[in-house]
Formats: structure tokens, sequence, C-alpha cells
């Protein structure tokens, strides 16, 4: 646990203990850190809200004086019961700990006490109290389990300096102006129906040409990979998922479909399986590899309703997935291609700069290798081999441990948004397990069967949750080459300029410039103009007497102005930047 942890766990024990002190008939349940500080979940007699968070916030910075360290002891499960007896939560987090044999621990700092595992500061007064402020209060079930009772979550906020806490606030308020939610629904680029149901968005025309650009983006760069475009079905037997090894860890995860069948069928929340099948239905041949499949595809996850947000967590996935199957010498080969993607891709989205991203080479959990399937030998190899590649590629890379998929290594992408938040987005993943539980073989080049390695990849991941980043990255204001509309033709007066519009948005279309003619006399000249930078277009062309008689245009965008431009000088112009 770093320092920084310690630090936020610290003051969720200081919560409670101020809360506990303000409302005596409060019963804790658990009270962790988490990215940028810390929460406490409690059931109140009488709920609070925001308003009171001043007040238990004075009320910790009063006790804090008093606090010094931590002192923690083993207690039996008796001694346990007997501290919390009366609160129910404690009592079953007891018998939980009981029944997986570990020890119990009680921990002390002031004279508050506190059923804990660890991890806290040394000396309580290393915490700099003007770097920490409460920040707002949720509803969060017992457990996360909606069947049990809603309890009220106290969040706080948490860094080493008061400069750094000022630094998040500001970067949240920023992130409120870009939310994704509200510029898509400024722009019309997204909707959801409670008629469709929570989590999953429904794509509007403008929308869809966004989700589309990205696709074909992808796939003309990976185009020059060998990667060929496959097709598979969103449902399936529950018995792949079982020969996979994701069943065990995922059903509780998955959308089951009821039919006529007596097979159980669910819907697809991943692809990989579905691809080794056509791996798998025709023999190969190490002249065959590595294959490459490709393919944008939804998956289906039942999310809690509660963790849906917009575009970010939603049950419908949209993936650009792909996957290859490959000789164990041809990796290196195959992956040192999937960076080369990914690079250009992310510097198309101005955001591979050195500062704006780096690599998790996410491995295994020493402490925790049951979790993980497969042989540990072939595990070693995996992780060493990406290693090798990040350091090849002179990737900005740290190794961290406990992140790796179940089934093998990978390469995460972690990337810096334009206001210094950060999103993983495309990955590599090496997999020797599902191709030895499916049984899949190549011939080699002395005549035996051999197990091809399988390697996961996908560039923009999620398409919705790419989308969200993106919109909230240029705030609504898309690069070029992937705003839905890149030029609106805006005549001064549409009966006496309309037809030298309609010339120059034929010509513009005809060049392959996503331009639209706005020639209705619906809104007049100033609403259109407003409208323009409202949609936050990236050109818009006026066309008055003066732009006809000389056959040129006035361009305008955010920020500028240009007269008398030739038509076919601004054509050009839009070219150079495309490519």
């Amino acid at each position: 646990m770093t320092d920084i942890e310690k630090k936020r766990h610290s003051l969720a024990h200081l919560l409670a203990a101020a809360t506990l002190k303000l409302y005596p008939d409060t019963k804790l349940t658990l009270g962790p850190a988490i990215d940028n500080g810390f929460y406490y979940d409690m059931e109140f007699v009488d709920p609070i809200n925001d308003a009171d968070l001043k007040t238990i916030q004075k009320t910790m910075k009063k006790m804090a004086n008093s606090w010094k360290e931590f002192s923690g002891k083993k207690v039996s499960t008796d001694e346990a019961r007997q501290v919390f007896a009366g609160n129910p939560y404690k009592l079953e987090l007891i018998d939980d700990i009981e029944s997986k044999g570990e020890d119990i621990t009680l921990y002390t700092s002031g004279e508050f006490t506190d059923l804990c595992r660890g991890g806290h500061v040394d000396d309580f007064s290393s915490i700099n109290l003007d770097a920490f402020t409460l920040d707002r209060v949720a509803g969060a079930y017992w457990r996360g389990d909606e069947n049990n009772t809603m309890l009220t979550r106290v969040y706080g906020l948490a860094f080493d300096t008061k400069e750094e806490l000022d630094q998040y606030l500001a970067q949240r308020e920023a992130a409120k102006e870009r939310d994704h939610r509200k510029i898509g629904k400024e722009l019309g680029l997204f909707t959801f129906s409670d008629l469709v149901g929570p989590g999953l968005p429904l794509f509007t025309p403008k929308g869809t040409k966004i989700r589309n650009l990205v696709v074909e983006k992808i796939s003309r760069i990976q185009s020059r990979y060998g990667y060929e475009q496959v097709c598979i079905p969103h449902i399936t037997k529950s018995d792949l998922y079982k020969t996979s090894g994701h069943w065990d860890k995922y059903k509780d995860d998955l959308f089951h479909v009821t039919g006529k069948s007596d097979a159980e069928f669910v819907m697809k929340p991943m692809n990989c399986p579905h691809h080794t099948q056509i791996y798998a239905a025709e023999p190969r041949s190490y002249r065959d590899l590595p294959l490459r499949f490709a393919e944008t595809t939804m998956v289906y996850r039942d999310e809690q309703a509660g963790e849906l947000m917009g575009l970010s967590r939603v049950r419908s996935i949209t993936q650009d997935d792909g996957h290859i199957f490959c000789t164990p010498d041809q990796i290196q080969h195959e992956v040192n291609n999937i960076v080369a993607i990914i690079k250009e891709f992310y510097t198309a989205m101005n955001m591979f700069n050195d500062g704006d991203y780096w690599v998790s080479l996410s491995v295994r959990d020493p402490q925790n290798l049951d979790k993980y399937i497969g042989d540990n030998t072939l595990w070693d190899t995996a992780e060493s081999i990406l290693e090798d590649i990040a350091k090849e590629n002179k990737l900005n890379y740290q190794r961290v441990e406990g992140e790796a998929a179940f089934y093998g290594p990978k390469l995460d992408f972690q990337f810096k948004d334009a206001i210094g938040r950060e999103w993983q987005l495309g990955t590599a993943q090496l997999d020797f397990v599902q191709p030895a539980r499916f049984g899949l073989e190549y011939t080699d080049d002395h005549g035996n069967k051999q197990t091809p390695v399988m390697i996961h990849r996908a560039i923009a991941g999620s398409l919705e949750r790419f989308m969200s980043l993106a919109i909230e990255h240029f705030a609504g204001h898309f690069p070029l080459w992937l705003a839905p509309t890149q030029v609106a033709i805006i005549p001064i007066k549409s009966d006496l300029h309309g037809t030298y519009a309609h010339t120059l948005y034929e010509t513009l279309i005809n060049q392959g410039v996503r331009a639209e003619l706005w020639n209705d006399d619906k809104d007049g000249f100033g609403k259109k103009v407003r409208r323009a930078k409202t949609d936050k277009l990236p050109y818009w062309i006026i066309v008055g007497d003066e732009e006809m008689n000389s056959g040129t245009i006035t361009v305008e965008s955010t920020n500028n102005q240009e007269k008398g431009i030739m038509v076919e000088t601004f054509i050009e112009s839009i070219k150079d930047l495309l490519e």
C-alpha cells in the first residue's frame, strides 16, 4: 500500500469516528481508500445529506489533534463479536473472516476502534488536514447487492498537498463542462430510452458517423498489417464459455437467453471464444500462420443499474476486437505491429505524446497465483516477451502486479485526455490458455502437432467508452477527420445566394468533404451562424453578393475568418489537414 493510500485509509477511520461522535446510533460498515480519496458506508437512523458534511469535516479536524498513531491487535472471534455487538454488518464481516481462517485485527487511534486489516500512517500528523475535504453523499447497497440494505456512502477527497487537492477540484470543474452526456445531448449524438432500457444507448446519424469514422480509421491502419474481417453471432451456448474458462468467473454478469432449445444460451460478453471456433473449423499448418481476425461487434454484460453512466459504462458494448493466432516465434513481430497501430491511431487523437501516456505491463499477482489459469512456465515466458517488446519500442511502461487477465499477461495503454485524466484504452494480451482448452492445433514444419498462441488486441476498446472520451477530450470540437459534419454552407439570403451555395455544396460533396447546405428560410442568417458555433463545426462557409460575384467563399471557424478564398484552395487545405 502506498503512502497516499495509507493516508486516505486513515482518514476513512477519522470520518467514521467523527460521524459516530455526531450521530451515535450510526452503524458502521466498511471504509476503504480509493482513487483520489476514501469513503465510508454507514447506516444512519435519520438520513444525512451534502449540507451535513461541513459539520462532520469540522469535527474530523478537531478530533485529529488527539490522534497520534494506530495500534493494532489480534483478537479472537468472540472478542470481536463482543466489541461490535449490535452491528450486524461488522458481525457479518467477522463471520466471513472466521470462515476463511484469517486473523481478526482491531485498530485503534484516539478513542476510536475499528475492525480492519491494517494499512495506516505511522504518525497521523503526517497527514495534511488542508489537503482533504468531504465531497458528497451517495447511496450504496451493502456489499454491492441490490437485495441488501441501502446505506449512506460519504465520499472524501485526499491528497498529499492542498495544491494537488485544488488542482483536482479544478480538473473536475473542467470535466463538468466537458461531460459527454451534456455535450452529446447538445450536439444530438446519442440518446437513451426507458422503453429500450438503461445502459443501452441509441446513436443518432451524427453519433453513428463518429463511431463509423473511428472504425474506418482503425480498419485502414490495420489492413496494412494483414487483418481480415470475420463475423460472429450475438448469442452462444454456455458450453463455449465453460470450455474457455470464462463461465465460472463471469456467469453472473451475463444475459441469459430463453428459447425453444433445451440448451442454455447467453448473449456473448466477449468474442475471443467465438473466434477460436473459426480457427478450429479447418486444419491449420505453420504456413497458414499468423491468422489475424478482426471484427467490430457488440457484446453484452449485465452491469448493475447503479454503475451505469452515460456512454462510459453501458450494457451493450461495441468492441473493435481482434485476435491473432500465431507460432511462439511470431509473437514479437505481431505485438510490435499492434503497438505500431496503437501509436498511429492515438497520434491522430493527439494523445501519443511524451507524458500523455504510459503502458501497464500487467502481470500476475505472485501472492495469488491460483487466480490464473495455465502453466507457470508459459506465464513466465509470456511476461518476459511483453517486457522485451516494451523495451524495444521504448514505451513508457511500468510493471504492475495483479492486473493480468486470468488467461495471460498484457500491455495496457493508459492515455491522458485534455484535462489530465487517465483512460485505459488500447491493449495487447497474450493467451497460452484458451488455445489449449479448445484443443487448437497447427502442423509444424516437421509434421508435428503444436498449439498456437492467441493474442487479443483492441485499439479503441469499447466504442461507447471511447466516444465518451473523445467528446470530453475535444469538448465537442472534434478534429476534422472525426467531425460528423466538416463544413456547413450558409447563404446570407437563400433566394439570392442559394443557387451558388448549392453549386459549392455539390463541389465539396464530390470531393469527399462532409458538407451540409443550410439553405432553408426557417432560420435567419444570424441564427444559422450561431448554430454553426454551438454545433462546434470545424468550418462554415458564408456566401453573399461579394462571394457570388467574385466566385470565392468566406471561410469561418471558431477563432478565424478568411475572405476571398477560392473553393479549390479550400478543398486542398482540407485534404492536406486530413492527410
